[in-house]
């Protein structure tokens, strides 16, 4: 089910696919002519001359019966029903293509013996002359217009020749003249027709790639018409006014979304009776920033959050859109799609939950088992075991600061004791602890800081982050490699920076740098150690200081984190 607009067009459609394809005049009488057969072909060529003769029978008999009684007429007339015989029971089609030329070409030579017999009151005889002159003229043979000519001249040579009779004045006229006269006919029809046969071919060319381009529509109208109907995307295209042009079925038939997403249904920038509102789920959609007045603005947007419906009927959708130019005399407009991802953030929702509900859970003993460990290693006697004490010391507290992570990105935020802090000093304290891993791996870190960089900050919360950027330096660096760590102030605010030479990522990795448990595809298969949560807690914890963190990284070719902190 489409709107007025789409259907519309669909019963253009329909009209089109029932209505025939008509050809041009001039293909429709070569339809009818050829379909006939050769013969049949001539004689319908014969036919003009041989009515024309009967016209003339009838009216020397009204008007000069003595001309018709005469021996010579008869004789004439006889002639041209042979003509027409020959020309109705030859077999056209066993001869070569040029034989029926024979036809006019006796035409002429008969028309001048009835001409001759009539005497001076049939002489108008010679304007028939035209008939067979346009039927060779019209030929695509180059050579037909010069036989025209000739049947031209035999039509008052040999009607002489044959009586033995001397020209006389008015046959020398004839015989200079109306040559002269039929040449001019025969070339003007020969260029005449070919003119014609030309432009028809090319009507004929043009009609069959309209005929193709119009079956190509066709088919992709019935193909887009299939998707639009199987796919469960709901797809809206709107005009650069904002106005529906399409919506397919699975659009139309949302009950949540379709009456509140319609710039029309929507009374107030607060929504309609179903809220559109965003991605907070509370903050309703002003009118000029709904998906159809950003979509007829010429913005386009990927993959946006809008929550539909009543607060107890809440959908989430994901939003795009993407613009099409004016083209063919119509106006351009924007596809924008729905996709109902409400079940999909509903088990991102409860996964957190379960991560959140775990590291709890794990938290706690952890904490225990790391503090009867640091009673343990207080405790004298315990020498020959105190080294692998340290180990398992270490790799609690390893595992409770995973586990910690693990909390952070679940609930997406970090509580933070703020003070006074220097980040320079932070900065060379974490390098300084840095360089003999740094070493170990074959790597020179370098460091670049302005002194001092005062700020309000958790300091052990940015500590965390710059061990998370500097760790990740120097897993992806391979040795000989740099890693520079800078510091310096904005106006921005407190700008840091941790550049290396490293394996570098491509532009869809660093869409993704910050998702959770996310690792590079180049990082599994080097089986780099990690699990995928040092920028997501980075991330969590420059937010939450009211700062920024981005990546500027290419393959081969190193990663710059950097991230920002207000002074204030």
């Amino acid at each position: 089910m489409v709107i007025r607009e789409r259907q519309g067009i669909a019963e253009d459609t329909a009209r089109a696919r029932k209505a025939p394809v008509h050809p041009v005049v001039s293909d429709r009488l070569d339809g009818l002519f050829g379909g006939l057969s050769a013969r049949k072909r001539v004689a319908a060529s014969q036919l003009p001359v041989t009515l024309t003769i009967l016209l003339v029978v009838i009216a020397a008999a009204i008007f000069s019966p003595e001309t018709l009684a005469s021996n010579l007429f008869q004789a004439a007339l006889l002639f041209h029903l042979a003509i027409a015989a020959a020309s109705a029971a030859i077999p056209w089609a066993r001869l070569p293509a040029a034989a029926f030329a024979v036809i006019p070409m006796l035409d002429c030579v008969a028309i001048g013996f009835t001409r001759e017999a009539g005497g001076p009151s049939f002489n108008v005889l010679s304007m028939m002359l035209v008939f067979p002159v346009i039927w060779l003229s019209a030929q695509v043979r180059p050579y037909m217009p010069v036989l025209a000519i000739a049947g031209t001249i035999l039509s008052a040579v040999v009607p002489s020749a044959v009586q033995g009779s001397p020209p006389a004045g008015g046959s020398m006229i004839r015989t200079l003249i109306l040559p002269l006269v039929m040449s001019v006919i025969a070339v003007t029809s020969h260029v005449v027709a070919t003119t014609i046969r030309l432009h028809r071919t090319r009507l004929v060319e043009n009609e069959h790639d309209l005929a193709r381009t119009l079956g190509e529509s066709l088919r992709r109208q019935s193909l887009l018409d299939a998707v639009l109907k199987a796919v469960g995307v709901g797809v809206w295209v709107v005009d650069a006014k904002g106005n529906t042009v399409l919506a397919n079925r699975a659009m139309q038939a949302d009950p949540i979304l379709w009456p509140v997403i319609q710039p029309a249904n929507v009374s107030d920038p607060a929504g309609g009776p179903g809220l559109l509102t965003a991605a907070d789920r509370s903050t309703p959609v002003a009118q000029g920033q709904l998906p159809a007045a950003r979509a007829a603005a010429g913005e386009a947007f990927t993959d946006e959050l809008y929550w539909a419906g009543p607060a107890d009927r809440q959908r989430a959708y994901s939003v795009s859109s993407h613009s099409f130019p004016p083209a063919g005399g119509q106006e351009g407009g924007a596809v924008i799609t729905f996709v109902d991802v409400t079940s999909l953030i509903g088990a991102l929702a409860a996964k957190d939950n379960f991560v959140a509900t775990v590291s709890h859970e794990l938290r706690t003993p952890l904490t225990s088992i790391l503090g009867y460990l640091e009673l343990v290693l207080d405790e004298p006697g315990h020498e020959e075991i105190k080294e692998e004490l340290l180990v398992v010391r270490r790799n609690a507290e390893h595992l409770l600061n995973l586990v910690n992570d693990l909390i952070a990105v679940a609930s997406e935020r970090v509580e933070l004791s703020r003070e006074e802090t220097d980040l320079a000093r932070l900065l060379a304290v974490e390098v300084d602890a840095a360089l003999p891993k740094a070493a170990g791996n074959g790597l020179q870190l370098v460091l670049e800081a302005e002194q001092p960089l005062p700020a309000k900050m958790d300091p052990k919360r940015i500590r965390q982050v710059i061990q998370n950027l500097l760790s990740n330096a120097i897993k992806y660096s391979p040795q000989g490699g740099l890693i520079t760590a800078k510091a310096y102030r904005t106006e921005e605010g407190l700008v840091c920076s941790i550049t290396d030479t490293g394996l570098g990522m491509t532009e869809e990795e660093q869409e993704q740098a910050f998702t959770k448990f996310f690792r590079s595809a180049r990082s599994r298969e080097t089986a780099i150690p990690g699990a995928g949560l040092g920028l997501p807690v980075s991330k969590t914890i420059i937010e939450g200081h009211g700062g920024t963190i981005s990546l500027d990284s290419e393959p081969g070719a190193g990663t710059t984190a950097t991230f920002i902190l207000p002074e204030s």
